[in-house]
């Protein structure tokens, strides 16, 4: 039972790895720092999952990975809208 929610963790990470591959294949510059992202973001999930599978039944590791899977998925879809907005062309306004 303990590698149930790594399972799922990690299968939650294949539709951020396609949105990864079908964002990047415009070939821009900005598709591919989109691309990047969404990739980043399924590497985190995947390396996360590894994790709680480590963790096992030990308590405290697991919310050790929870808290750090938190902030770094949080991070690059910080870091996801920032690239967004910066490449969005500003308006007459």
């Amino acid at each position: 039972m303990s590698a149930l929610a790594p399972l799922i963790l990690a299968l939650s990470g294949m539709p951020a790895l396609a949105v990864a591959v079908w964002s990047g294949r415009a070939g821009d510059a900005h598709a591919r720092g989109i691309g990047l992202r969404w990739a980043l973001i399924a590497l985190s999930m995947f390396l996360g999952a590894a994790a709680l599978y480590w963790a096992g039944d030990s308590r405290a590791h697991v919310y050790a990975v929870a808290i750090v899977l938190l902030a770094t998925v949080n991070a690059l879809l910080l870091s996801m809208v920032l690239h967004i907005r910066r490449a969005r062309p500003r308006g007459r306004g």
